[in-house]
C-alpha cells in the first residue's frame, strides 16, 4: 500500500498537468500542417505551426501583416468543403488595397514586402492576368468575384494574400475572408528557422515602408 501511494505521489501530478496542458492547447491554440506552397519561402508544405484562436487571446489579435489560418469554405467558390487556408492579411476592415507593378498601397501607403523577392512582388500583378488595379472593386469586377466588389474592405472580413504570389489562390480571385471564418494567427515556434520567424511572427510590427 506504501508503495501504490508513493507510485500514485507522482502520477498523479502528471496526469494533471497533462490534462491541464490538453485543455489550454483546446482553449488557446492548435497546430496546423501547412498544406500547399502559397505561403513559400516563409511556410513549406507539411510544415506545422502554431495557430493562436483570435478570440481567447488578445496577443493574438489581427495585424496588416498577421499571417491567418481560416476556413476557405464559403469563400473560395473552388473549396466545397472545409479546408484551411494559410494567407497574409494585407487589408484590414475600412481599408483601401491598390497594387501596381507589384508595389501594395493600403490607404495610400506603401507596404513594406521584404518578407518576399522582387519577382514575387511583381507577380502580384503579372501571374494570370491580375494587371494592376487602383480599387479593390475595380479589381472585384475584373475579376468576377461572387461576394462584396467595394472600394474599401467591408466591416469585418479582411482581404489576404498569399506570399508566394506566382502561385497563390488568395483574395485577387475570389475577395474577401469573413472574421467568422478565421481560426487564428499563424505563430512560427522558438525553434524555427530565425528569418521565417521574423518573417511570419512580425512582419506586422514594420507594415509599411
Amino acid at each position: 500500500m506504501k508503495a501504490f501511494r508513493e507510485i500514485m505521489s507522482w502520477v498523479i501530478p502528471i496526469l494533471v498537468g497533462l490534462l491541464v496542458a490538453a485543455g489550454i492547447r483546446a482553449y488557446w491554440f492548435t497546430m496546423v500542417k501547412v498544406d500547399g506552397s502559397s505561403m513559400e519561402p516563409n511556410l513549406t508544405s507539411n510544415e506545422r505551426v502554431f495557430v493562436f484562436r483570435t478570440d481567447k487571446l488578445e496577443t493574438s489579435k489581427i495585424h496588416r501583416g498577421s499571417v491567418i489560418v481560416f476556413d476557405a469554405h464559403g469563400e473560395d467558390p473552388s473549396a466545397t468543403e472545409k479546408k484551411d487556408y494559410v494567407k497574409r492579411v494585407i487589408g484590414m476592415p475600412g481599408d483601401t488595397v491598390s497594387a501596381a507593378n507589384g508595389v501594395i498601397k493600403v490607404n495610400g501607403k506603401t507596404v513594406n514586402q521584404d518578407y518576399i523577392s522582387e519577382s514575387e512582388q511583381t507577380a502580384t500583378n503579372t501571374i494570370n492576368d491580375v494587371g494592376n488595379w487602383n480599387s479593390l472593386a475595380q479589381l472585384g469586377n475584373r475579376q468576377g468575384w461572387e461576394g462584396d466588389k467595394t472600394i474599401k474592405v467591408p466591416a469585418g472580413k479582411y482581404f489576404v494574400l498569399g506570399d508566394h504570389r506566382s502561385v497563390s489562390n488568395d483574395s485577387r480571385y475570389w475577395g474577401f475572408v469573413d472574421d467568422d471564418k478565421v481560426l487564428g494567427v499563424v505563430k512560427v515556434p522558438f525553434w524555427g528557422n530565425e528569418t521565417k520567424r521574423d518573417n511570419i511572427n512580425t512582419a506586422w510590427k514594420s507594415y509599411f515602408e
